[in-house]
């Protein structure tokens, strides 16, 4: 592998590293100001608080009886693996790189928050009216658009 193709791979793992940096910075911030289920409203849509999701994406499994946790953590391992394998070996396609890098990151997010907690830690509550999106954090959003941009790079023409 040449130095460029090393550069090339630190670049998107140095995406990764940001997110994951800013993830647990943010969820450290709101363990410190807040007791878990306290509110802080901002907006008529927006609030920020203190959850814990034991599950997976919008709490699915999180009544499983504590084996979500590891069934969780190592799906994480293993999607880090495949992710990590993909960005070294397309390391030159920009878009498919930067969302497997948000991807990635946010994965190692919230696998140390599973890890660690036995738990995720989320924070950013939208609703309108009575009616709530599940709360979710900085990792979940990484994983998002990163998804997105995935979605979007599949609709590219191969060349």
């Amino acid at each position: 592998m040449t130095g460029f193709e090393m550069v090339a791979i630190y670049k998107w793992l140095g995406i990764s590293a940001i997110v994951v940096a800013l993830d647990l910075y943010t969820k450290h911030l709101i363990q410190g100001a807040f007791a878990y289920g306290e509110m802080l409203t901002f907006t008529s849509f927006f609030d920020l608080v203190h959850y814990h999701n034991e599950g997976s994406a919008f709490g699915f499994l999180h009544d499983a009886g504590g084996i979500q946790r590891w069934f969780f953590a190592g799906v994480s391992v293993i999607a880090i693996i495949v992710i990590s394998y993909l960005i070294q070996k397309h390391r030159t396609e920009k878009l498919f790189c930067v969302g497997l890098a948000l991807v990635l990151g946010g994965a190692i997010g919230n696998l140390y928050d599973r890890v660690t907690l036995g738990y995720v830690i989320d924070f950013l509550n939208f609703h309108y009216q009575q009616m709530y999106w599940p709360a979710f954090n900085v990792a979940d959003s990484a994983i998002c658009v990163g998804v997105g941009l995935l979605l979007l790079d599949s609709f590219k023409k191969p060349n």
